[in-house]
């Protein structure tokens, strides 16, 4: 773990972020304003500057936990957001969290794991969820790098990958992505089986 904290600590104090855009993302804004259930349990897996739980922290929802292995990640959204709960920032190894969720948003978390994880991301998102629970978000829809994050990949084998413990709901291509990701995107919601 400490190699991987270590690697993720000094993108972000390089600024080596390049999938940070600054703001919710659009499709993720767009799926967030539909939601009415302001007590549904979040989770941000990988959660970066986290301007999803921003957002959704803005809009009256209060119970979301922000999960990163990069301590200075997290110190950046507390800046950023001082009167989000302390305790709702989880400090840890995604795999080694053991809670349970109505929701899991999916942003830039799967492209930044090594592909050899997929599988076990697959089960860990089933366990972390309640019955029911809903995983949506975007994945990228392209090939992109094979040595290092982000990893690309396609409709077909995320299919392949969620279909065994999820529904598969909606994975489309994003309407709404923002310019430079148009096309490139998969808009997904899925729910536990």
């Amino acid at each position: 773990m400490q190699f991987i904290e270590g690697y993720w600590n000094h993108r972000y104090l390089q600024g080596e972020t390049g999938w940070d855009i600054g703001y919710v993302s659009t499709p993720l804004q767009a799926y967030f304003d539909q939601l009415t259930n302001k007590d549904l349990r979040i989770l941000i897996p990988g959660g970066g500057n986290s301007y999803e739980a921003e957002y959704l922290f803005k809009q009256g929802f209060t119970n979301i936990y922000i999960l990163d292995i990069s301590v200075i990640a997290l110190q950046n959204f507390q800046k950023r957001v001082p009167d989000f709960p302390l305790e709702q920032l989880l400090h840890q190894d995604f795999f080694d969290l053991n809670e349970r969720f109505d929701l899991i948003v999916e942003q830039t978390f799967f492209c930044a794991l090594n592909p050899s994880e997929r599988s076990r991301y697959v089960v860990k998102m089933h366990s972390l969820l309640k019955e029911n629970g809903k995983l949506a978000g975007l994945l990228f829809n392209i090939p992109l790098f094979e040595d290092h994050p982000p990893f690309g990949g396609n409709e077909q084998e995320y299919r392949q990958l969620f279909s065994e413990y999820f529904s598969i709901d909606i994975m489309e291509t994003a309407h709404n992505s923002i310019p430079k990701r148009a096309g490139n995107e998969l808009f997904i919601k899925l729910q536990k089986k």
